[in-house]
């Protein structure tokens, strides 16, 4: 616990059997209250892997419902469990858990309530491997975001995120996307809100174990923020009512 806010850390994950161990080694214990491990119906030993780690809360799938399927699983059971900070971590070992700590003590110490592991800010992500095309395209997106949405983000593409309870409960998270497109709409839905969102600075790693998409489903997820966006600024306006702003 910080500030007598429990913590909570959730894990969604898919095949991570290999890199599952390394992430859970660096999560910091003594402040980490509970872990849960989102299985989405993985092909290898993952389930293997968490239950000899001593993983208690496992929420696992029969059936691949996606990431944001996943994450809707984690964030619930994360409620359940009582968190008052929950932290959003991949398994693959690509964000550093030992993150954790900073990230936490934002929101307990009531700084911001959401925050995210930025890749942008310093030169973390081609640093650590992100390939050439996807930074280009990340640097795009953010810049349409920010100036249609009105926010400014070093980036809204991180899957290291931290959330006040408070906020989950007050987004309707699970009328969102069960695929990527997932991540972008939990954080139009914050701000419609009217949350603000702080960012710290994250090193990442790219390497053959670590998850990340291909350059079609690259392209659906790029169309699909835009989308997001876009439908942020018309309800904004009032010009529509979208369901995920409910």
């Amino acid at each position: 616990m910080l500030n007598n806010k429990k913590i909570v850390v959730v894990l969604p994950a898919y095949n991570a059997a290999l890199t599952l161990e390394k992430t859970y080694n660096e999560i910091p214990r003594d402040i980490v209250d509970e872990i849960v491990l989102g299985d989405d119906a993985s092909k290898d030993e993952t389930v293997a892997v968490a239950k000899r780690l001593g993983i208690k809360h496992i929420t696992r799938h029969d059936n691949n419902k996606g990431y944001g399927g996943n994450q809707k699983s984690c964030y619930n059971k994360a409620l359940e469990l009582g968190a008052d900070i929950v932290i959003m971590l991949h398994p693959d070992y690509q964000y550093t858990p030992r993150l954790i700590l900073a990230m936490s003590s934002i929101i307990a110490n009531n700084v911001y309530p959401v925050v995210l592991g930025s890749r942008i800010l310093g030169n973390g992500a081609l640093n650590g491997g992100m390939p050439l095309y996807k930074y280009v395209a990340n640097r795009f997106l953010t810049l349409v975001q920010n100036l249609v949405i009105g926010q400014k983000l070093s980036e809204y593409h991180t899957g290291y995120r931290a959330f006040s309870a408070i906020v989950l409960k007050n987004i309707n998270y699970m009328a969102n996307d069960d695929d990527f497109i997932f991540d972008n709409e939990m954080l139009s839905q914050i701000f419609m809100k009217g949350y603000e969102i702080g960012e710290v600075t994250c090193p990442t790693k790219y390497f053959e174990e670590a998850s990340s998409i291909n350059l079609r489903r690259s392209i659906v997820y790029g169309f699909g923020v835009l989308r997001v966006s876009l439908q942020h600024r018309l309800h904004m306006w009032g010009w529509i009512k979208a369901e995920i702003y409910n």
